[in-house]
């Protein structure tokens, strides 16, 4: 009797102790727009000041040591120039990072906004381009290249087409035509199955001269 009562009460303990998990897995999850201003307001803080205000501290990291939950996923380029976690003045834990040359996705980094949507409560996915970007630039001169760098200009052809067509500064338009069309393939790739209703999807350009990030309306 001894027995069967403890097992109850373990097994009652350990169903608490799941639902209580679960809960506060669920209060992180951080909506679209709250996400959003939490870039925007990094931002303004990355561009506008001398100093760095998120920078990791031991608490921070110990904090985050077993588990996580990013409020966005930032799909970037690789340049050295553009670290989202400092581009948006955020610390340990705080972004779901995913770059390339040319912000471009593939399999992989589908499979990585699932699962970061999925396992980790991130509703807002940012395909984040920047001036001047190498790879754009290379597209926009050739359709070929070497190597496995020719993925990167086959993929971003659309966006120099798309430039093509809109006139202006090519490369300028170029650079935000990339980002919208990336992001735009998320939209249609991406299996988030029921959760796809509660993700917002959107495309932005970072100013290396300035600092700003401009997201599109």
């Amino acid at each position: 009797m001894k027995t069967l009562l403890s097992l109850t009460l373990t097994t009652a303990f350990i169903l608490s102790a799941s639902f209580v998990a679960l809960a506060n897995d669920a209060a992180k999850t951080v909506s679209p727009d709250d996400a959003l201003s939490k870039l925007q307001e990094g931002n303004r803080r990355f561009s506008t000041s001398r100093k760095s205000e998120g920078k990791p501290t031991a608490t921070r990291r110990t904090e985050t040591a077993q588990s996580q939950h990013p409020f966005a996923i930032i799909v970037g380029c690789a340049d050295s120039r553009t670290s989202p976690e400092l581009v948006f003045d955020q610390n340990i834990g705080d972004l779901f990072v995913i770059r390339t040359a040319g912000n471009l996705v593939d399999d992989y980094a589908l499979g990585s906004i699932e699962y970061a949507v999925e396992h980790l409560g991130s509703r807002l996915v940012v395909v984040l381009g920047h001036e001047r970007c190498g790879a754009v630039k290379a597209a926009s001169q050739t359709a070929t290249a070497p190597g496995h760098i020719n993925a990167l200009v086959r993929d971003i052809q659309p966006a120099i087409q798309a430039a093509k067509e809109k006139g202006g500064d090519s490369l300028d338009v170029a650079i935000d035509a990339n980002a919208r069309l990336v992001a735009d393939k998320i939209r249609k790739e991406s299996n988030l199955g029921e959760l796809a209703k509660s993700v917002r999807v959107i495309s932005a350009v970072y100013d290396l001269d300035t600092g700003v990030v401009s997201f599109a309306k």
